[in-house]
């Protein structure tokens, strides 16, 4: 699992300042970060429901990429705010495979209870077997 935990700048690249920079559009920053990675899971480190995400990808033997909100309290908030406008709920964890919204806990939990999930992994190309 790969754990995206310092500040992102504007041009979605993680910076080593102290301070945080302003996002100045989080709905497109949110889409780019999604699509530079297979699986991209946002998240909040003592959330036991992402935990459980995280373990189920892991375990499937994805590796996600993990940007925990909390970790950054400027980024983080604003990301947070726009990740609630675009789900219409305030929920994490929030999972991107392949760039696409996949939806909360219980999108990608029935999305791997109907088989689904496997092969938008494979699409995605989070899976090669």
């Amino acid at each position: 699992m790969h754990y995206q935990t310092e500040s992102w700048n504007s041009d979605h690249k993680p910076t080593k300042s102290s301070s945080s920079s302003v996002i100045t559009d989080p709905l497109a920053h949110i889409e780019r970060l999604a699509s530079d990675n297979a699986v991209v899971i946002f998240s909040m480190s003592t959330c036991c429901m992402c935990h459980a995400i995280k373990r189920l990808f892991c375990g499937m033997g994805v590796n996600p990429t993990v940007y925990e909100l909390d970790e950054d309290p400027i980024s983080g908030k604003e990301i947070e705010k726009a990740l609630i406008l675009l789900m219409g709920v305030s929920s994490v964890p929030v999972v991107f495979i392949g760039g696409k919204l996949v939806g909360a806990m219980d999108r990608v939990l029935a999305s791997h209870i109907n088989g689904t999930l496997v092969p938008l992994l494979k699409q995605a190309g989070a899976l090669w077997l």
